[in-house]
């Protein structure tokens, strides 16, 4: 794995991380996330030929990254501010989730290019996956559903937050809530 590999990888896993304190959520909120995904597409995503169960896997790990994706979404916590601010925060199942995505796809990738990858070779002869690429198509889509999805889980929650007849209140923590949250 090249540096940009690490990069890409670690802010993934750290967006939720930097929600753990209480942030504004704003319909900016999607920019980074979507642009690291983006960034992440571009990067390793590639045009070939899908073989054997290559769109099976791919199907199978992108399902996988929207479940842990709207799953942290729903576990964080939203509400309307006293200012009229729509607040977020992950807890400890938000970040649970993510993490368990995020970390299995780095982890995974780590394990794969070293002492794993006999052991992904095999699998990979057995259950007729093609090549690397149906592997790195499989986990780069499985991040991208795992943060669409939560963005989209959080996005439709800010927007019912602002609802009328929806009660504003204070940080249950006593704290302001600072920027924007991704």
């Amino acid at each position: 794995m090249s540096l940009s590999d690490y990069v890409i990888d670690v802010l993934l896993i750290a967006l939720v991380l930097r929600q753990v304190r209480a942030r504004e959520l704003t319909a900016g909120s999607v920019l980074l996330p979507t642009v690291l995904v983006g960034v992440a597409c571009l990067h390793y995503v590639h045009a070939f030929t899908p073989r054997g169960d290559d769109v099976r896997l791919i199907a199978l790990l992108a399902a996988t990254g929207v479940v842990l994706g709207l799953l942290s979404g729903v576990a964080t916590e939203v509400w309307r501010a006293t200012d009229g601010r729509v607040v977020a925060r992950a807890g400890l199942a938000a970040a649970f989730f993510w993490v368990a995505g995020m970390g299995f796809r780095f982890g995974f990738a780590v394990w794969s290019t070293g002492s794993g990858a006999a052991a992904v070779t095999r699998f990979s002869r057995v259950h007729r996956i093609s090549s690397g690429q149906a592997w790195t198509t499989a986990l780069v889509l499985m991040a991208v559903g795992e943060v669409l999805a939560r963005v989209a889980i959080l996005q439709l929650r800010r927007v019912q937050a602002r609802r009328p007849g929806i009660l504003p209140r204070p940080d249950p923590s006593g704290s302001r809530a600072p920027s924007s949250a991704a």
